[in-house]
């Protein structure tokens, strides 16, 4: 299924842009121009109040690229505000909002939800303190036009029925085990350590100069069919792919 371009799903983009120190930029830049390029033959279809346009519409049909900036002006700011009240570590809310819209760039396998305006389910496993940051940040979040459910994993056995499971480094010692939980299931899963993806993971998020970086095991997630987006796999720090190795 072919994904359709929104200020949601491009919001991914404009955050990891927005947040990317000045020496990664250069590195960046190529890969978000191919992402662009892709989003263009989709801007027509967005509607003029995602957009933002008023008396410059004829303006903004001309012009695609000017018409997305605005989208992403307006995109990248909504994750933050609802946090602002209260003090949250920096990289507790990039985490945060990077879990709320990933998800835009994955689709899950067939019959993974029960009924289409079932929740996605996302999972936190280890720090309780990240979900209530994640509940806060995702509250207003529609990937695929689904609401996020946050739910605090307590057991092992709560694990079933998670869209996405999210591991903290607190888990190092239970990767093995618990990946293989969720083996054959619908389950995406996510970490943030460097050895997170050689355990089976799908996706691991890192920082570096407090810049939000993500890695993906390509293999785990086309193993549970899972199909992730060559958008998302252009912005990523490093993609792990067997089938690349196989044919070199």
């Amino acid at each position: 299924m072919r994904l359709r371009a929104s200020a949601a799903e491009i919001q991914l983009i404009c955050f990891i842009l927005r947040i990317t120190p000045k020496s990664k930029v250069v590195t960046y830049l190529p890969r978000l121009f191919g992402v662009f390029v892709s989003l263009g033959s989709n801007t027509s279809r967005t509607s003029s109040r995602q957009l933002v346009v008023s008396s410059h519409r004829t303006r903004a049909r001309r012009n695609k690229t000017t018409a997305g900036l605005l989208v992403f002006t307006i995109a990248i700011t909504s994750p933050f505000l609802a946090v602002a009240q209260e003090y949250v570590p920096a990289q507790s809310r990039s985490k945060a909002a990077f879990l709320a819209t990933f998800p835009n760039f994955v689709d899950w396998p067939d019959g993974a939800f029960p009924a289409p305006n079932s929740p996605l389910v996302a999972c936190v496993l280890g720090d309780f303190r990240f979900g209530t940051t994640l509940a806060e940040v995702s509250r207003d979040a529609a990937p695929h036009g689904r609401r996020i459910s946050v739910r605090w994993i307590k057991n092992d056995e709560q694990i079933h029925g998670c869209h996405i499971l999210f591991v903290s480094g607190s888990e190092l010692s239970r990767y093995s085990k618990v990946i293989a939980l969720v083996q054959g299931t619908n389950t995406f899963t996510v970490g943030e350590t460097p050895n997170f993806l050689s355990a089976g993971g799908m996706l691991s998020i890192s920082f570096e100069n407090e810049a939000v970086q993500f890695e993906v095991n390509l293999g785990s997630a086309r193993d549970a069919h899972f199909h992730v987006s060559s958008r998302l796999l252009a912005l990523a720090h490093r993609v792990v792919d067997p089938t690349e190795s196989t044919r070199n």
